[in-house]
């Protein structure tokens, strides 16, 4: 049978930044090994893959190329865009409903769109030696939630930062987050992934649902803007509301086609 396909580049308004993510729309689920085969073959940081139900709300899950992962930003915004651009959603509101996450909404607002994710605010931890290992610049404090969080004194020690696989895929963990007070945002950010074709993560959105409580919380306000300084970088527009988050961000269309099972 064939199947649609897209790719879109989410958290920029330009093709070749921000986060490229696969974007696979299904009458019924496919077997969840296909799925992930199909992940692996696409070799993307992650693949959404989404069946619309009756009352016109849809069903999501994401696989990276090795696993299937409970949350994940970047995907989700692709695959609003499409609902959105591609496949005649007529309302401004989007409502996806996860296996792990529980429901995400996501709103239209001009050419930006906003997730409603839950918050994950980072907590004290023991760190492993070999994460402390791994980074080339020690930081001035580490916290974890679903991913260890290491905040740094500057955004120039983020940029500067070089990560040590050696170490860093010893640290069992989906993700490493570093971050620092950004120069011209609120906060700035990269994410890694150990024990993955990915290494880092050009834009991450899940990582967002800590970063924005932990920022906002420090900053004292709850609005915020953000920068992902990988390669690729990504802009978002964020807000603490407590136990739950908002993530807002452009997406661009980069590719569409047909895959064959």
């Amino acid at each position: 049978m064939n199947y649609p396909i897209y790719t879109v580049d989410a958290f920029t308004d330009h093709v070749f930044g921000g986060n490229p993510a696969a974007v696979c729309p299904l009458q019924t689920w496919l077997p969840d090994s296909a799925m992930q085969r199909l992940a692996n073959e696409n070799n993307l940081s992650e693949t959404a893959f989404f069946v619309k139900r009756p009352d016109g709300s849809y069903d999501i899950r994401w696989f990276t190329p090795e696993l299937e992962i409970d949350l994940a930003g970047h995907p989700t915004l692709a695959t609003a865009f499409i609902i959105f651009h591609h496949l005649g959603h007529e309302s401004d509101q989007i409502l996806f409903h996860t296996v792990k996450s529980g429901d995400l909404t996501v709103i239209k607002k001009g050419d930006l769109l906003e997730m409603n994710f839950p918050a994950r605010m980072p907590v004290n931890c023991t760190p492993p030696e070999e994460l402390l290992k791994g980074f080339s610049i020690a930081p001035a404090k580490i916290l974890r939630s679903r991913d260890y969080f290491l905040v740094y004194r500057s955004q120039q020690e983020v940029v500067q930062v070089v990560p040590d696989f050696q170490y860093l895929n010893k640290v069992e963990t989906l993700g490493v987050i570093i971050t620092a007070q950004g120069d011209d945002t609120d906060f700035v950010s990269r994410f890694f992934v150990p024990n993955s074709v990915i290494g880092e993560d050009p834009v991450t959105g899940s990582a967002h649902a800590t970063l924005i409580p932990y920022w906002a919380k420090e900053l004292g306000k709850p609005a915020l803007t953000a920068a992902q300084l990988s390669k690729r970088k990504g802009h978002l527009w964020c807000t603490s509301l407590n136990d739950r988050v908002t993530i807002a961000g452009k997406a661009v269309l980069y590719m569409q086609g047909t895959y064959y099972l």
